[in-house]
């Protein structure tokens, strides 16, 4: 069975500021690349990132992610659809969607997902409600490519039997969406 992963990075950044949030420094790298080793795995064949910047992709390429550039601005439901379409292309049986901005991931937590029945999707989970990472069988490929708007997997994971929910601390799976969401020390 062929994993994909899917990095969803071109976001607007808009709460951030004037910079792109996936170049900020965190730990002394950019917080993008964070997100990109937790999919660095050897049981994932295939990570494209789909991205809105040059300067984001540049560094997502030597992780080895394959690129699918998207128009500044577009909603996340673009982003997602536009991964979905490179799965599809690439032949995976499975993906895990995962967003660029989610820096506290583990490796561990995204092994840990791919343990889940590769015909269900899966989803961590926290506060009661699914979050990113999530795993989606090709069946709900068409599913993701149908979403609308700036809304992610979400709504189509709030009713997933608890032996899909893959249980984290809610500090690995906070996202930063402004400058004081850093850490700092």
């Amino acid at each position: 069975m062929i994993t994909g992963a899917l990095l969803l990075a071109a976001g607007q950044s808009r709460r951030f500021g004037a910079s792109d949030k996936l170049l900020a420094e965190l730990n002394g790298a950019p917080l993008v690349s964070h997100a990109a080793r937790a999919l660095s795995l050897p049981m994932i064949p295939h990570r494209v990132a789909v991205v809105a910047s040059g300067d984001v992709a540049a560094i997502l390429r030597p992780l080895g992610f394959a690129i699918v550039m998207q128009p500044q601005g577009r909603p996340q439901s673009t982003s997602l659809s536009a991964g979905i379409a490179e799965m599809e292309r690439l032949g995976v049986a499975r993906a895990i969607v995962m967003l660029g901005d989610m820096p506290f991931i583990q490796t561990e937590d995204i092994a840990r997902l791919l343990v889940f029945p590769a015909d269900q999707p899966a989803s961590a989970w926290a506060a009661n409600a699914p979050m990113p990472p999530a795993i989606f069988p090709k069946s709900w490929f068409p599913r993701l490519a149908a979403l609308t708007g700036d809304r992610g997997a979400g709504a189509l994971l709030k009713d997933l039997p608890a032996d899909a929910r893959l249980t984290l601390p809610a500090e690995r799976l906070r996202d930063i969406d402004r400058p004081e969401d850093l850490p700092t020390g």
